[in-house]
């Protein structure tokens, strides 16, 4: 079955600590993950930052809004237990438990109205998906979102460039991902457009111990293998053991074979990635807000 949402998992959770035992989030993680009859992959599947698994992080919400509800109390730190309240909620047998029922409790809906969930009104469409997700996926999907979009927008602007400018973002790119030594001396090699099929040369470090030849094409026709084979017979014919292909569009299957399997190290950098390479390392974008999330160091209490 699909990993539940986090809504699914109140009321296993619940049920989990109907034996009024004290609870390690990780017990009930393990324990609901096999009531759930996950696959071993997605007990392992990750958010999309990969610092934590998806089922770990709806179990752990869940855990938090049973204990907003006053269904769930912390007897000690990392350690959960039901509560009176949980256990007569119990009682009544309920089919399903979600945030709607959570309602009835003053203590849920006073928590709700502090987070400024707006009543929690449910929404339809696209934006249900987040109203079933925890606030790291909301947030973190959210953002992927955003990327991919900022994504589309950097590649459509770069087709807009003239060659000569798209050389000028390749070198900063690769300058700024630790290449070339400075850009002034990047730029002295990249761009000046050489014999068969090499557009340039760039140090592979700061103290040029060796070097990777460029080629870089603002296209927007797939590239195919005899583009790659030329390249190859540059680097050979060049004595190079190292090159990067970067074009604005895409490689035919063909193209990504035969650069696998020619003995020269060469890394293909298609549209998609030349973008997300531009946002990881802030090339031709500017930063418009930054959110911080913090957890308690619970290093910082230890007595």
């Amino acid at each position: 079955m699909a990993i539940p949402d986090y809504q699914s998992c109140m009321l296993p959770l619940l049920k989990f600590a109907a034996d009024n035992t004290i609870h390690a989030l990780p017990d009930a993680v393990a324990a609901l993950a096999e009531q759930f009859h996950l696959t071993d992959e997605e007990k392992n599947e990750l958010l999309p930052s990969g610092t934590q698994a998806v089922i770990a992080n709806r179990i752990g919400w869940a855990r938090t809004y049973l204990k907003k509800a006053g269904l769930l109390a912390d007897p000690q730190r990392g350690y959960f237990q039901i509560t009176e309240r949980g256990q007569s909620l119990l009682k009544k047998a309920p089919a399903s438990l979600n945030t709607k029922d959570l309602r009835q409790f003053s203590e849920f809906t006073e928590f709700e109205n502090k987070s400024n969930h707006k009543g929690g009104q449910e929404t339809a469409g696209e934006d249900a998906g987040l109203y079933y997700n925890t606030p790291e996926e909301a947030l973190e999907y959210g953002y992927q979102k955003l990327s991919e979009n900022l994504a589309d927008d950097l590649l459509e602007t770069i087709l807009q460039c003239t060659p000569a400018f798209f050389e000028r973002i390749v070198v900063d790119l690769l300058v700024r991902m630790g290449y070339g030594g400075s850009f002034t001396e990047a730029a002295r090699v990249v761009g000046r457009s050489g014999d068969e099929g090499i557009d340039g040369i760039i140090k592979e470090d700061k103290l040029g111990l060796d070097a990777i030849y460029i080629q870089a094409k603002r296209w927007e026709a797939a590239v195919g293998r005899p583009e790659i084979q030329k390249f190859a017979g540059a680097l050979l014919g060049q004595k190079a053991n190292k090159g990067v292909f970067i074009t604005t569009s895409v490689f035919s299957r063909e193209a990504r074979e035969y650069a696998e399997s020619v003995d020269r190290k060469i890394v293909l950098i298609d549209g998609r990635s030349l973008a997300r390479l531009m946002i990881e390392y802030n090339a031709g974008i500017s930063t418009v807000r930054t959110y911080e999330i913090k957890r308690i160091d619970s290093d910082y209490f230890e007595e």
